[in-house]
């Protein structure tokens, strides 16, 4: 689908709305949501490239859009891709449903190498990262604050929570439960 200035405003004017409407932007995800179609809106800020696609619809998983998201959330340095949990999307989906919204990608599956290259730089790259298996992801939600994006991903309380605000970014990921970085006063 492709997106216009206008629709990508709507959707983020939506988002925004939706997010102001409970404590921390979101209720759990409710029963419904399990059999509601499930889209989502991503920029990659490494390539440049956009996707906007529905991946779950009447009541399963789309194959073909699961795999252009895998394709667009791939290690943009090595070309390398991998199928990412799906259960990380719903937690994506469930973060701006139904009111939209279009995630910035930092990073998500890294291959061993990339991996490894990232851990030698320095920065705190664990060296068994979830990133590695398609189970983390690092974002920002055009037009929302990342400390707001944080409170309403640790609401949810379905993996971990890491808040970068220097970066400007929000790790999320399907491991336990747990969270890091500066938290909400």
């Amino acid at each position: 689908m492709i997106s216009t200035p206008h629709r990508a405003n709507a959707r983020r004017r939506l988002c925004l709305q939706g997010l102001a409407l409970t404590p921390f932007g979101l209720a759990r995800i409710p029963a419904a949501h399990a059999a509601a179609e499930r889209a989502l809106a991503f920029r990659h800020t490494h390539t440049g490239e956009r996707l906007e696609i529905a991946y779950f619809a009447h009541g399963e998983y789309v194959p073909a859009a699961l795999a252009r998201i895998d394709w667009l959330l791939r290690d943009f340095r090595t070309g390398d891709a991998r199928r990412m949990d799906t259960r990380l999307l719903d937690a994506l989906h469930a973060l701006c449903a139904p009111r939209g919204g279009e995630y910035e990608i930092i990073s998500a599956y890294r291959s061993p190498q990339t991996n490894a290259q990232l851990r030698q730089a320095g920065g705190g790259v664990a060296q068994r990262s979830l990133h590695l298996e398609g189970r983390a992801i690092d974002v920002r939600l055009s037009g929302t604050a990342t400390a707001r994006l944080r409170d309403a991903a640790l609401a949810l309380g379905l993996g971990g929570v890491g808040y970068y605000p220097k970066s400007d970014f929000v790790h999320l990921d399907t491991g336990r439960v747990r969270h890091w970085g500066p938290q909400a006063a």
